[in-house]
């Protein structure tokens, strides 16, 4: 499915990320929040107000909808290019 959502083939280089313990994989380049969404990852966080899922809904850093931890701190999916060896947690 991940190549499914991708347009064109502008990127060539295949990076490895990790999300919530997991090892994905990404096009160098590419936004956090467009690699989880490409790979079918709609939930980046669990709302403190209704317990509901979050995930990226503007994808261009007004909403804050997609935060996630990366070494400690909060910061947008959206926002944040993907690069060999980065360590993603969703925020709970």
């Amino acid at each position: 499915m991940a190549g499914d959502l991708r347009i064109g083939s502008a990127w060539t280089r295949t990076v490895s990320f990790r999300f919530d313990g997991e090892t994905l994989t990404a096009r160098e380049g590419e936004t956090l929040a467009a690699a989880l969404y490409a790979q079918g990852r709609r939930t980046l966080r669990i709302s403190r107000d209704d317990s509901g899922p979050r995930g990226a809904f503007c994808f261009m850093g007004v909403c804050q909808e997609c935060v996630v931890s990366i070494d400690g701190r909060l910061t947008e999916a959206c926002r944040t290019p993907v690069h060999n060896g980065l360590v993603v947690e969703s925020v709970r």
